[in-house]
């Protein structure tokens, strides 16, 4: 088991710079999540770690020793790729042990090895058959079954479940996680599903444009946003904003938008009239409550059982709320969406960045 240091990484093709400036520092035993929209770089960033692309600029560094000119196979790090990558013709037993057999091992080595993963992974009934013959969960398993008979420093895993049902996502998203916490390896993980960074990380790296946009515990990212976009990206449904300007600054201040008087709970540190984005996620709103409330039409209804997913509309501004009672309201109907004012979050409307 190793630590993973990236300093000052950047890579370009061309002109073209996908990645600059990445500095992250991962702990030996640390499970990372890099989140991001598609094309920020995470996929890119994981496979210069793994040697598999080369750096343009600054150094990777795995358990101490820098990598840069490190060919992959003796980095001692094990990939799981979106695909798969199992050998068709090879039964699961010689899928798992191909990489010991490469490096020269013997038949009780191999063997040994691929009982461990095995009994990890709980495939012992799956090991005389090809990849054909199995599922696509099952599939995922052998794939991180290879990976664990190398007994590498490092895992890591490029998008694992994104070919998978919704269903198995969740229990696999379970399993890789139990399976962190059991061998204690360092684990880098791309995802461009914020659900799985939140739910399985130590630690979210939030990429976007090929720059770090913040890096901390998810509740830490979630609770405390540093911009705009790392509020709109991290949560399910996504944060709610609407653009007004602050007013009573210095007495009860509040923000203003389009004639609607969006409440605040405590003093903002911005000026008054300044243009901002007032924020508040979907679950922090409610049909019931005291204070001022944000006068809404609702537009579509979507029960799900445990909660009721809103789409509405403040103003101008299209809104959406979770809640969890039942109510039967229909479109076009008029109602009050009561903010949890703790939970309130003003952001610069020129800048994107948080404030206060």
């Amino acid at each position: 088991m190793a630590s993973v240091d990236i300093a000052g990484v950047g890579k370009s093709y061309g002109p073209h710079k996908v990645l600059q400036g990445i500095d992250i520092a991962i702990p030996d035993g640390e499970f990372v999540v890099l989140v991001g929209p598609s094309g920020c770089g995470k996929s890119s960033l994981l496979r210069m770690v793994a040697g598999l692309e080369e750096i343009t600029e600054g150094t990777i560094s795995v358990g101490g020793r820098v990598v840069n000119q490190v060919p992959p196979k003796e980095r001692d790090i094990a990939m799981v790729f979106q695909n798969y990558a199992l050998y068709p013709h090879m039964t699961v037993r010689e899928n798992m042990g191909f990489s010991l057999k490469l490096r020269g091992a013997g038949k009780a080595e191999i063997e040994q090895g691929v009982n461990r993963a095995t009994e990890i992974l709980g495939l012992q009934a799956l090991l005389d058959r090809h990849p054909r013959q199995l599922s696509g969960g099952q599939r995922q398993r052998v794939a991180m079954g290879r990976a664990i008979v190398r007994q590498p420093q490092v895992f890591l895993f490029d998008e694992p479940l994104s070919n998978l049902d919704a269903q198995l996502r969740v229990s696999m998203r379970g399993e890789i996680k139990a399976l962190h916490q059991r061998l204690g390896i360092t684990a880098i993980y791309v995802t461009h599903d914020q659900l799985e960074a939140m739910t399985m990380a130590d630690r979210i790296v939030v990429l976007n444009g090929g720059r770090v946009e913040q890096m901390g515990r998810p509740l830490e990212l979630y609770d405390r946003p540093v911009n705009r976009f790392v509020a709109g990206f991290i949560g399910s449904p996504a944060m709610n904003f609407i653009l007004g300007r602050l007013s009573g600054a210095g007495g009860a201040p509040c923000v203003e938008s389009a004639g609607i008087r969006l409440p605040l709970g405590r003093p903002a540190t911005a000026r008054d009239g300044q243009a901002l984005l007032y924020g508040i996620r979907p679950e922090h709103l409610a049909l019931a409550g005291s204070g001022p409330a944000l006068p809404a039409v609702v537009e579509v209804v979507e029960p799900t059982g445990a909660t009721t997913y809103i789409s509405a509309r403040v103003g101008d501004t299209p809104i959406s709320a979770l809640i969890a009672e039942r109510r039967n309201l229909a479109p076009g109907e008029r109602i009050d969406l009561f903010p949890r004012l703790d939970q309130v979050h003003l952001f610069d409307a020129e800048t994107g960045q948080r404030l206060g």
